[in-house]
């Protein structure tokens, strides 16, 4: 059964964020701002790398790799030939950032992944990594979708529930887990904001998470497709995700 939206907004907000970060010169403010300089930079490096190579500058993915982590940029072909350096907002360079490509059919535009849950994200995995071999079972509070359940964070042993700080707008979004374990951000409370801020034309059953890499500098990593609900609302569709999954990796 889902849970309403009205319910989640009021459990979040009462909510405190429980996060930690890994990744190097973190607390450089510089390395954890997308200056939209630097990413025009990557972008035009890019455009003449195709145009003298005929491919794009990314590392290699599989099948099973999601859709939105499928293009990371590469420097190690941009550089030094194309760009000096990663921009210092790159991981490769001490940012929190992963360099990614979306339209890359049509016309390759350069986004960026954000790096900052992954630590949060590392030990809710080995929370339930650690719970499973326990228990050989995962402690399930709800399940929200066919294969998409939100667990129980008290047998995981939190004390408050782990949330992210989202890079679209700055609220606390919650973690999910799927039934091929993978531990994924509910990007919810962002998608409503997103279609109350902007006009839109999505059809039924169509995933709406376009909406967040159009209106923004991001794309929505560890996310699972939602389509709109007959209340205009955002919900779950791990069906898109299934019936996609070895086509596309989404």
């Amino acid at each position: 059964m889902k849970r309403t939206f009205n319910y989640i907004v009021v459990a979040l907000l009462s909510s405190i964020f429980l996060s930690g970060c890994f990744l190097p010169d973190e607390q450089r403010l510089e390395n954890q701002i997308t200056y939209p300089d630097q990413l025009q930079a990557v972008q035009s490096a890019i455009e003449q790398f195709q145009i003298d190579t005929g491919v794009l500058p990314i590392y290699t993915f599989d099948e099973h790799t999601s859709l939105y982590n499928r293009y990371i940029v590469d420097f190690n072909q941009l550089v030094p030939q194309y760009l000096q350096q990663p921009p210092g907002t790159a991981f490769e360079n001490g940012g929190v950032f992963r360099y990614a490509l979306v339209n890359v059919e049509d016309e390759p535009e350069v986004k960026v992944i954000d790096l900052r849950p992954q630590s949060t994200i590392q030990q809710y995995h080995r929370r339930v990594n650690d719970y499973i071999r326990k228990h050989t079972y995962v402690p399930i509070k709800e399940i929200v979708d066919n294969g998409l359940f939100m667990l129980d964070f008290e047998e995981l042993g939190f004390s408050e529930e782990p949330l992210v700080k989202s890079p679209y707008t700055d609220q606390f979004l919650p973690l999910l887990f799927t039934n091929d374990h993978e531990v994924v951000i509910d990007y919810r409370l962002d998608l409503y904001q997103m279609l109350t801020e902007h006009e839109h034309d999505f059809e039924e059953g169509e995933d709406i998470r376009p909406i967040l890499v159009e209106h923004s500098h991001f794309v929505p990593a560890r996310s699972v497709p939602y389509v709109i609900d007959e209340h205009g609302e955002p919900v779950y569709e791990m069906s898109l995700r299934n019936k996609n999954h070895k086509k596309i990796g989404l």
